[in-house]
C-alpha cells in the first residue's frame, strides 16, 4: 500500500507544490495589493458637512495664536509623546499651528509640519520645515511611501471631511511600523467641526476615530487612551457647554483622548 500511494503521489509532487506555492504568492500578492486601501466609508454625506460653508483657507486665513487646549492636556501628550516616538526619527505633524508638543527635551531626525496658516507654523519651534495643504480638497502628499516614522494628528481630527482618505493616505507614508497617533478633547470651532463629530458625544468620537482606522486596511487594532477629568462632568453634547469651557467659564480641565494604531505591526522596543 505504501508502494502504491507513493507511486501515485510521487510523479505528482513537484507540481502540487508548485501549485501550493502559486496560491500563497497570490494570496501575498492580494493581501499586498489591498494594503493601505480603504474598506469602508464610515461618514456618510450628511456626516460631512460643516456649519460654516466658506472655504477653509479663509476661515484659517489670519493666524491664531492661541493655545487649544489647557496645560494638563498638553502636558499628558507630550509625555504619550516622549513614550512612543524614537529619537532620531522621521515624524509628519498634520494639522499643526505654532505650539509643539513634542517633548523639548528629545532630538528627533526630521519634523515636518502641516497646516493652513504659514504665520503659524512659521513661530513653531521644532519644526524643520512646513507645507501648506487643505486636507479637505487634497487628501494626497508630495512625499514617497514610507517616509516617515510617526504622523501625528493633534485636536484638528474634527475637521476632516474626508477623514477615510486621510488616513489612507497617512498608511502610505508611515514605514512598516510607523505609528499614527490622533489626539482631541472636546474642545472645537464648532461651525468648522463636522457634523458627525458635533452631534456626537465623547465616547462617540473616540469610536469614529477607531473606526476611520478600521477603515483603512492595514493599520493595527487601535488603542484608545482616556485621561478624564475627576471634578467635572463632560457634558459636550451641547454647543452651550462647549462655549462655556471654550471662554474659560468652566474651571474643570479638558479631558484627554487619543486613538493609537500602527502600519501592519506594533514593534516592540527594549526599554
Amino acid at each position: 500500500m505504501q508502494t502504491n500511494l507513493q507511486s501515485i503521489y510521487s510523479p505528482h509532487l513537484k507540481t502540487s507544490t508548485k501549485i501550493v506555492s502559486t496560491l500563497n504568492e497570490n494570496r501575498q500578492t492580494n493581501q499586498q495589493s489591498s494594503t493601505g486601501k480603504i474598506k469602508r466609508l464610515v461618514l456618510n454625506q450628511q456626516g460631512r458637512t460643516k456649519l460654516n460653508i466658506y472655504q477653509d483657507q479663509e476661515f484659517y486665513a489670519y493666524p491664531r495664536l492661541v493655545t487649544h487646549v489647557d496645560d494638563g492636556f498638553i502636558s499628558t501628550l507630550t509625555n504619550l509623546y516622549r513614550e512612543r516616538l524614537r529619537p532620531d526619527t522621521e515624524i509628519l505633524d498634520l494639522m499643526s499651528s505654532w505650539v509643539s508638543h513634542l517633548p523639548s527635551d528629545v532630538n528627533y531626525k526630521r519634523v515636518v509640519g502641516h497646516g493652513m496658516n504659514s504665520q503659524e507654523l512659521a513661530k513653531n519651534p521644532r519644526l524643520d520645515y512646513f507645507f501648506i495643504k487643505d486636507l479637505n480638497k487634497d487628501q494626497q502628499f508630495e512625499f514617497e511611501s514610507c517616509t516617515f516614522d510617526a504622523v501625528l494628528c493633534t485636536v484638528s481630527v474634527q475637521y476632516l471631511q474626508q477623514p477615510e482618505k486621510v488616513f489612507a493616505e497617512v498608511f502610505r507614508l508611515l514605514k512598516p511600523g510607523g505609528v499614527f497617533i490622533v489626539s482631541f478633547s472636546n474642545r472645537m470651532f464648532y461651525e468648522k467641526a463636522i457634523s458627525s463629530w458635533r452631534e456626537g458625544t465623547s465616547y462617540s468620537r473616540v469610536q469614529l476615530v477607531v473606526q476611520y482606522f478600521q477603515s483603512v486596511e492595514g493599520f493595527t487594532e487601535a488603542e484608545v487612551i482616556r485621561k478624564l477629568p475627576t471634578a467635572t462632568n463632560d457634558n459636550d453634547k451641547s454647543p452651550f457647554d462647549w462655549i462655556m469651557r471654550l471662554f474659560g467659564l468652566f474651571s474643570g480641565s479638558d479631558p484627554f483622548y487619543a486613538v493609537i494604531a500602527y502600519r501592519n505591526f506594533k514593534p516592540i522596543h527594549d526599554k
